[in-house]
């Protein structure tokens, strides 16, 4: 049996600024934006460099009150997704150029460099250089 991630949902508040932070302030590209109803679209990012096929982000538009209570907060706080770079500090100095809120690092740990930034929303990320890159 094989199985692979191929998509994770993120609920955001906007597509389009949600759109506009990831692929201006991280540049991730836009995969897909297409419309399904007056209300609803269908929007897929990845990070740059990703394979095709890899997993990426479904950007879904908060709907309902539940929904919208969850934004920036769908793990409670904790680090919600996890990036590999090859480049730690590079990505560092874009982040800060961009404005994006740096909220541990970088720092070295066992298995890479490791840094934790904020999303417009307030989700965090580790973004992560491997050892061996």
């Amino acid at each position: 049996m094989q199985q692979q991630l191929f998509q994770l949902v993120l609920v955001v508040a906007d597509y389009d600024e949600a759109i506009a932070f990831y692929t201006q302030k991280l540049g991730f590209v836009l995969l897909e934006d297409t419309a399904l109803s007056p209300t609803k679209r269908w929007v897929r990012i990845q990070p740059p460099g990703a394979a095709p096929d890899s997993c990426s982000l479904l950007l879904a538009k908060a709907a309902t009150p539940e929904q919208q209570a969850v934004i920036g907060k769908q793990t409670g706080g904790r680090v919600f997704l996890f990036m590999h770079t090859d480049d730690l500090m590079r990505d560092y100095r874009q982040l800060n150029e961009a404005g994006v809120a740096i909220r541990r690092g970088p720092v070295e740990e066992e298995y890479g460099k490791v840094l934790v930034f904020e999303d417009l929303y307030g989700n965090l990320w580790d973004l992560i250089e491997p050892i061996g890159e």
